[in-house]
């Protein structure tokens, strides 16, 4: 007969208690059965493990190596159950975020902050991808969930999201630009204008929109620069090398420099939004999901709501 963790348990309160009827008491189980496990585990160990006398019990050499060997293995059982509980309940486990870093970096460290609070136990692993790198690591299970713009693809991949935001695309301009001081520009402006844009590799839900745009006001598009970075927008436009064409978010990277923001009319907008499996994926992403949602719900994920 194998040993289990049912006769351990027994043996550990007999041998602790060296009473069969406060073990007995201490389990809320019937005296006999406690006395026929010590029996079954000295026939199956070959050895005794409790000397009895009518009086007094104590135990032998082997009953207290037992006894010791026990508590470790009954413990370890104990703290893996409570670990597969904790991982069940997402309190414990593994979080992969995929994201894109500009229109994410106003709210991520404070969201992830929020969230090791919250479930200390959840080991969080950042990773910076492309849009549509990060939709189909999600999609492939390399990420937990994504914080990206959505992709053409996303529900053949087997996605679904959450739209967090809808930015505003914008034109910057050098200061030194004549059309600095306008309120705002068309999209008709930038007809035979050089254009600095982030190459559709690193953005193709931002890059197809601006496309898009020019087609709409029959502008044929005179791109100048293509860059991987969208902080190189900005140096493009600042070396006068162009007028940019960026999302709202980006505007905040050129704090301080000599640029210039203005609207693009008629508006036109790139999504930011949560993705994740359909399948739902582990209880430590359905919490993420949960505080995201929490914070989009209660307008604290951007500073002006």
């Amino acid at each position: 007969m194998a040993m289990d963790l049912r006769q351990l348990r027994y043996y550990q309160a007999v041998a602790e208690e060296l009473s069969f009827s406060k073990a007995a008491m201490r389990l809320r189980i019937a005296q006999p059965a406690l006395s026929r496990v010590v029996q079954d585990l000295e026939d199956e160990l070959g050895a005794p493990l409790i000397e009895r006398t009518r009086r007094t019990m104590r135990l032998t050499e082997a009953g207290v190596v037992l006894l010791h060997e026990a508590g470790v293995l009954l413990l370890r059982f104990d703290e893996a159950l409570r670990r597969v509980r904790r991982t069940v309940e997402g309190e414990e486990g593994e979080l992969r975020v995929g994201y894109i870093g500009v229109p994410t970096a106003i709210f991520l460290g404070r969201l992830v902050a929020e969230f090791r609070r919250r479930f200390p136990r959840v080991t969080v692993h950042l990773e910076e991808r492309t849009p549509e790198r990060v939709c189909e690591m999600v999609a492939a299970g390399r990420l937990s969930v994504g914080l990206t713009r959505p992709v053409l693809a996303h529900e053949a991949l087997g996605l679904k999201l959450l739209l967090l935001r809808r930015e505003r695309l914008s034109a910057v301009l050098p200061e030194a630009h004549p059309w600095a001081g306008r309120k705002r520009l068309r999209w008709a402006d930038l007809a035979r204008e050089p254009l600095v844009v982030l190459s559709r590799r690193e953005g193709v839900g931002l890059h197809d929109e601006i496309m898009a745009a020019c087609r709409e006001a029959r502008v044929v598009p005179g791109v100048a620069h293509t860059p991987s970075v969208v902080n190189t927008v900005l140096s493009y436009v600042e070396a006068g090398a162009g007028i940019g064409v960026i999302a709202e978010s980006v505007a905040a990277l050129g704090r301080g420099a000599p640029l210039v923001f203005l609207p693009l009319y008629p508006l036109r907008h790139v999504d930011l939004s949560l993705v994740w499996p359909a399948a739902g994926g582990s209880a430590a992403a359905a919490a993420f999901r949960s505080l995201v949602a929490e914070w989009h719900g209660a307008g604290v994920l951007w500073p002006d709501g």
